[in-house]
């Protein structure tokens, strides 16, 4: 387990936002780019979705977590920061990897915005086609 010096740190991605995470011992605050939680996320979805590996492992008030976030918008901010608290609760303990894996959230979401290509409006759509 962490010593009060102790600090562990764990780097999470989703999108084009790249979070990185550290955890001391504590009593569950959480600061996001120097701000506390509440005044960076305003959204309650996006709160939850921070917090949903601290409630599955029932570790939200034994740690004080410090994110720092950059690129993309919230939601990818906020999964981000998701992924980097799953990856540091499983170094603090191993046992806790088979809830997180069966969650869904030690596992990186891949998907990013398709580029779009020249010749057309957007990633997909294509102008109107007519035959006359």
């Amino acid at each position: 387990m962490l010593k009060k010096s102790d600090e562990l740190r764990a780097t999470g991605r989703r999108k084009t936002s790249v979070a990185r995470v550290r955890f001391r011992k504590g009593k569950g605050r959480i600061v996001v780019n120097n701000r506390e939680l509440d005044d960076y996320f305003g959204r309650d979805t996006l709160k939850m979705i921070m917090r949903q590996p601290l409630e599955l492992t029932a570790m939200s008030d034994k740690f004080d977590i410090y994110a720092t976030v950059v690129g993309g918008g919230l939601t990818g901010q906020a999964g981000a920061i998701r992924l980097g608290i799953a990856r540091i609760l499983e170094k603090v303990d191993a046992d806790l990897r088979p809830a997180l894996k069966k969650a869904g959230m030690l596992t990186r979401d891949s998907r990013k915005v398709e580029r779009k290509k020249y010749g057309q409006p957007g990633a997909r759509k294509r102008f109107q086609f007519s035959k006359r």
